[in-house]
């Protein structure tokens, strides 16, 4: 799954639960690679059986940048994938930061007591959308995971925010 729990022992104030979530990389570094290789020698073969004529010439350019718009759209979609959302729980405090590739970090705040946590099985943008509801604003939460992952996630994160309840001496809500 594109997400985690995580612990932060060296925080002066460590949250009690920290989550991490990212989109998911369907091609790895080498496979980058490889797959730039790949193209290139496809795009080449072409250009075997005009070799030493002038339309050898007229053709590389094109071929080549062929090859650069490939690289530049993939490395554009590494830095899409730089997104991450970081929930942090406290026992006093909710905190969600979502670190955007190409724009300023979103942050939103609220008392757990009052968050609302809601699982929109249709009527979202995606299918099963999640969102965080407190301070009268709704975020969502990891609307890049497979509705498969939000699901999971919405079961997961209700447990979290019910043993908040229950640690505080309040009745889950």
């Amino acid at each position: 799954m594109p997400y985690r729990w995580i612990s932060e022992p060296d925080c002066t104030d460590p949250p009690l639960w920290h989550l991490q979530l990212w989109p998911h990389s369907s091609l790895p570094p080498q496979g980058f690679a490889i797959f730039i290789g790949v193209s290139f020698a496809m795009l080449l073969l072409p250009l075997f059986a005009v070799l030493g004529t002038p339309a050898h010439w007229v053709l590389l350019p094109f071929l080549m940048g062929m090859v650069a718009l490939i690289w530049y759209f993939l490395r554009r979609s590494y830095g899409d994938a730089a997104l991450r959302e970081d929930l942090r729980l406290w026992q006093d405090r909710i905190e969600l930061r979502r670190s955007n590739p190409r724009k300023a970090d979103q942050h939103w705040q609220a008392n757990p007591y009052w968050v609302r946590l809601d699982l929109h099985k249709t009527g979202g943008p995606v299918e099963n959308y999640l969102t965080l509801k407190g301070n009268d604003r709704t975020v969502e939460i990891g609307a890049f995971l497979a509705p498969e992952e939000r699901l999971a996630l919405f079961a997961e994160l209700s447990g979290k925010l019910a043993a908040l309840d229950i640690n505080a001496g309040r009745p889950a809500h």
